[in-house]
């Protein structure tokens, strides 16, 4: 059996995602969390004979035998799935367009940064020649312009653009794409909106107008997302975030968005605990006063905490890899078509050693070129974990003299890192 699911809190480039596995793959059924976003639930409420979901309650899973995954990389963002995370006999198949990587590991995934999954998803179905109904192309279109602000966010790519276009030509139909994505906003919203822009204030940082705002709310309140779009908007601020204070829960919802292109909201949120795109993101903080958390989001605006960043945030991904019994021609043609000067060697899929464009040095007459790598590498490999700081980076090339680091998580290559990625990273981190 195979299915197909997404994280908690669908959106629509979840929804769309998973109906787009669906159209590659007929036989797949499509299982949705049970908390899904209030527009994605309307949506299928008028669209359920269309759209037709399950929920992992209405699934054996000890049949499934095929796991296809989209808009996440994350096995605790998704529903009832823990017992399929440690089968050893699953095929999994993973969908997503966000920077970092996370715990579910599979060699069958498609993972680049692009505004939303589902255009990921729609290059694969073009490919393919598959045809789209107008109602599959309005729920394709509604994924692509919600998780890139019609287009506007920072973290839209020219592949959105086109894969949007791509839908309006299929007849995705606007009217009905516009009406689900304006969210509720009622009395409520508005009380908490007025009562942010009464307590407003800019900030100027690195250039940018900043405001964060923090505020007492009663239990759970829908759309605050919509409410912080609207706050930015109205304050005409590059970036907003809002601090949330559940008082009963002791807890604080903190949400950001953004609309300039050096002030990565998602990053923040990770230091935060949290997540997103540059352009939105959200984090949830247990037994934390607002107050100290408006600090925090200041300090990680202003860039004073670069440990915040992770190597999984700068690292390259897919690996390009050897085997130890390639020969040094086969690793020279290589480096030159990757346009890279030394990659990671592997022997029974375990790392073993690193073969570089300086190792060639070692090459005296042409018939060497016909040797194994495992005669040329080297051997001692220094590694770095995901989670490691790029400063860590740094200090391990420096110390041990080595041009890259290869990224190490459960005795596995997931990245790499090289002085290039650190030293970008750095200078991005100078004042403007």
């Amino acid at each position: 059996m195979r299915i197909i699911t997404t994280h908690r809190n669908a959106d629509f480039d979840a929804l769309a995602s998973v109906m787009a596995v669906k159209i590659l793959f007929p036989d797949a059924i499509p299982v949705l969390p049970k908390q899904v976003n209030p527009n994605v639930k309307a949506f299928l409420s008028i669209h359920k004979d269309v759209f037709k979901t399950h929920t992992f309650e209405e699934v054996d899973l000890d049949l499934v035998n095929h796991l296809a995954v989209v808009d996440t990389n994350k096995w605790e963002r998704l529903e009832g799935m823990a017992s399929l995370q440690t089968r050893n006999d699953l095929d999994i198949q993973l969908w997503d367009h966000h920077p970092i990587r996370g715990n579910i590991s599979t060699p069958w995934m498609v993972c680049e940064v692009t505004g939303a999954t589902i255009t990921l998803l729609l290059r694969r179905i073009k490919q393919e020649r598959n045809i789209l109904t107008p109602i599959q192309a309005t729920l394709f279109l509604l994924g692509i312009y919600e998780d890139t602000g019609n287009l506007t966010f920072p973290s839209t790519t020219a592949e959105d653009a086109y894969a949007a276009a791509y839908l309006l030509e299929l007849k995705a139909d606007l009217t009905v794409a516009t009406s689900f994505l304006r969210p509720a906003y009622g009395e409520k919203q508005k009380e908490i909106l007025f009562s942010m822009l009464q307590d407003a204030e800019r900030l100027r940082i690195k250039g940018h107008t900043i405001s964060v705002s923090h505020m007492e709310i009663g239990g759970h309140v829908e759309s605050l997302a919509v409410v912080m779009r609207m706050y930015r908007e109205i304050l005409n601020v590059d970036a907003a975030v809002g601090v949330f204070f559940n008082k009963q829960k002791n807890s604080c919802m903190v949400i950001g968005r953004s609309h300039a292109d050096k002030i990565d909201i998602g990053l923040v949120m990770r230091g935060l605990g949290g997540g997103g795109h540059p352009g939105a993101g959200s984090a949830m903080l247990k037994n934390s006063r607002p107050e100290a958390v408006r600090e925090k989001i200041l300090t990680l605006i202003q860039g004073n905490q670069p440990a915040s960043a992770q190597i999984s945030d700068i690292m390259s991904f897919p690996v390009v890899t050897v085997l130890s019994n390639n020969t040094m021609e086969d690793v020279a043609f290589l480096l030159r078509k990757k346009g890279c000067t030394g990659v990671p060697v592997l022997e029974n899929d375990e790392l073993v050693g690193i073969i570089s464009r300086r190792d060639f040095r070692k090459i005296k007459k042409t018939k060497q070129m016909k040797s194994p790598v495992k005669a040329y590498m080297s051997r001692k490999i220094v590694t770095i974990a995901p989670g490691k700081s790029p400063t860590k980076a740094a200090q391990l090339m420096v110390k041990y003299d080595v041009g890259r680091l290869p990224v190490v998580e459960n005795d596995r290559v997931i990245g790499i890192v090289t002085r290039s990625d650190t030293m970008l990273y750095f200078y991005d981190q100078l004042p403007d």
